[in-house]
């Protein structure tokens, strides 16, 4: 155990390691790093929603089959995503623009919707054919939502960052910076 602790602490204090978190930190006080590290918070706490009503709607009261429970625990999910994306993340205020934001982040919620749909009636069969009892089938069915929707997570970063994309002359004068910084350290990005 002593020489696993030892590789594991060597590695932590590898150059390469060093150099990685210095890189993160320089990413986190760009715009776009702020932008990554909020919509990843956002991510969390959504999952965190999902999570919970899907475990109280399927997995405490048993409202509903897999499928109809996993929709319902995404819909309301959805609902936080949308705002603290929109307000925290992007920096977003005022009236949300119908075909300019709504549209696309409900167009790619309903994605991630049908995705989990998917997953959920595979997961409904597994259940089937391996006999789990509830417990084992709310387990199967949390993951199969989290793998669903973690597969969209960055295309979702992508295409929302282009549609509350605010300031992109910021945007590229970070980006030149850190391209500066790197240079002047002799690192790679």
């Amino acid at each position: 155990w002593a020489r696993l602790g030892k590789t594991q602490s060597s590695r932590l204090n590898s150059p390469g390691m060093v150099a990685t978190v210095k890189r993160l930190w320089r990413l986190y006080h760009t715009p776009t790093g702020k932008k990554m590290f909020r919509y990843a918070t956002v991510s969390v706490i959504s999952t965190i929603v999902s999570f919970s009503v899907l475990g109280i709607v399927f997995g405490a009261f048993r409202l509903w089959t897999e499928v109809p429970s996993t929709v319902f625990a995404n819909l309301v999910a959805s609902v936080p995503a949308y705002y603290l994306n929109r307000t925290w993340s992007w920096g977003k205020s005022g009236r949300s623009h119908v075909f300019k934001e709504v549209v696309p982040f409900w167009t790619m919620t309903a994605i991630g919707i049908t995705m989990s749909i998917g997953t959920a009636s595979v997961a409904r069969h597994l259940s089937n054919v391996y006999d789990l009892h509830h417990f084992g089938r709310t387990v199967v069915v949390e993951g199969a939502n989290t793998g669903a929707f973690a597969l969209l997570w960055v295309v979702k970063f992508m295409v929302f960052n282009r549609l509350f994309h605010v300031d992109p002359v910021a945007h590229a004068e970070a980006e030149l910076f850190i391209e500066a910084v790197v240079e002047v350290e002799g690192a790679e990005p």
